[in-house]
């Protein structure tokens, strides 16, 4: 990245590497410079998040933890996920963290800042802190950017009540609290006009509120409302139809194309336009608001060299190396992947890029391609979950031999209890690369 007052890079002595990667459909020659970094490692993991710690755990086996850096300022590390479930009142927030060192691979160099810029032409990264880190091997996985400041009225719309989120740490309690002090009146749940984490999420709450009201004799006394800016309510048709019906069987009202642009907390109102008539807005009064905010990549990826026009990080969809740097790779939710941002497509995508990067190591092609994976529970009750598996073709992808487009009891458990415990032990510690191996065993290898 560019910085007109930081002092002109040291460049060693260059070389070419002569790459051919047939997959990718170019021939490039890639300048392995180094910058004059007092640090250099084999592989450096810019993110401390799912994606980074369980990249992390797999380059220390591959290369030794003394030469793998993770760059992460955060102390505590969050299971995310389940945080619907804490904002429902069915967990607790504390269950959701650890600290982050307690998931840091043991041995790895844990460098505790921000990354400032990229500059991959001499393969080096600076930090906040000013200090410049080379790298053999790079893996970007800084995740996704909360926007609670593209709506008007917020961030700070939460400290009055009645208004919470289930995706951010100091705001998922809030919820709960917003849904146990439900009286009479709308209760709205929204979707933003961008892309999001776990697409699933904005109406996992919905469900899960609508029945908490029953159970506890309001729902009478409720109108609930998902006001989506998309046209569909999921982007896979088998499940958009289930989800459909329960929609109809407990009277939730839709509105698509109806995006949040203003909360106007001390009045009790949002203020949704409507998509399809750019300027034209509508005013909800609510009893409760959830919000699910706007998001975007990272500040550090705007306008730098490893992302693209909006700001992602430019990779392969099939391999997940870099378009344009071949020892620069993405995983996760800063990529432009054409997937659903989810810890399951987190699992899956290590997977690949774990060959990937071991091809790459030795100036071989990759040839094991991501098939776009990802997998959503759709939680629609306190007991009842539709699990939601699917590709790049937005085809359902289902591990189980049986028709996941239905509630069941025991997709809710697996969400609720086996797979925080997959996530801690599995995913974290590079063993979980995503459920194909048993998805064709359970189907006697005639699944993909």
């Amino acid at each position: 990245m560019a910085n007109p007052g930081a002092t002109p890079f040291v460049f060693c002595a260059h070389h070419l590497l002569k790459t051919a990667f047939q997959n990718m459909g170019y021939r490039q020659l890639h300048r392995s410079s180094i910058c004059a970094a007092k640090e250099h490692y084999d592989v450096v993991v810019v993110g401390g998040g799912s994606a980074g710690i369980t990249m992390s755990a797999r380059m220390k086996r591959k290369v030794g933890a003394e030469k793998v850096a993770v760059i992460e300022p955060s102390e505590m590390h969050y299971y995310q996920p389940i945080w619907t479930l804490v904002g429902a009142g069915a967990k607790r927030l504390a269950t959701s963290g650890r600290p982050t060192a307690s998931v840091m691979p043991s041995g790895v160099k844990w460098i505790k800042s921000k990354v400032q810029g990229f500059d991959p032409e001499n393969n080096c990264i600076r930090t906040d802190d000013d200090k410049e880190i080379s790298y053999k091997y790079l893996i970007i996985a800084l995740g996704i950017k909360l926007q609670f400041d593209k709506v008007k009225g917020l961030p700070e719309g939460f400290s009055y009540p009645k208004i919470g989120s289930n995706y951010s740490l100091q705001t998922v309690e809030k919820t709960w609290k917003a849904l146990q002090d439900f009286k009479k009146g709308n209760a709205i749940f929204t979707f933003p006009n961008t892309p999001v984490k776990c697409a699933g999420a904005p109406q996992k709450i919905m469900y899960l509120s609508e029945e908490y009201l029953r159970k506890t004799g309001k729902r009478s006394d409720a109108n609930i409302i998902f006001n989506t800016s998309l046209g569909v309510i999921f982007g896979v048709k088998k499940y958009a139809d289930a989800l459909l019906e329960i929609i109809k069987d407990r009277n939730i009202q839709v509105n698509y194309k109806h995006s949040l642009v203003e909360v106007r907390a001390d009045k009790h109102e949002a203020v949704f336009e409507n998509l399809d008539k750019p300027g034209e807005t509508h005013v909800y009064e609510y009893e409760m608001l959830h919000v699910t905010p706007p998001m975007g990549p990272p500040d550090a990826l705007a306008n730098s060299p490893v992302s693209d026009a909006v700001g992602w990080v430019d990779v392969n969809k099939e391999t997940l190396q870099h378009k344009k740097y071949p020892n620069v790779f993405g995983i996760g939710d800063c990529t432009n992947l054409p997937t659903s941002k989810t810890a399951a497509a987190v699992a899956a995508q290590s997977a690949v890029l774990d060959r990937t990067i071991s091809l790459v190591m030795k100036n071989q092609s990759p040839n094991k391609k991501y098939d776009g994976y990802t997998s959503c529970p759709l939680v629609t009750g306190y007991s009842k979950v539709i699990l939601a598996e699917f590709d790049y073709d937005a085809q359902p992808l289902e591990t189980f031999p049986i028709d996941q487009g239905k509630e069941r009891r025991t997709m809710y458990h697996m969400k609720a209890d086996m797979m925080p415990i997959l996530y801690w032990h599995a995913l974290l510690k590079g063993y979980w690369g995503g459920p194909a191996p048993i998805r064709k065993l359970l189907h006697l290898g005639f699944s993909k």
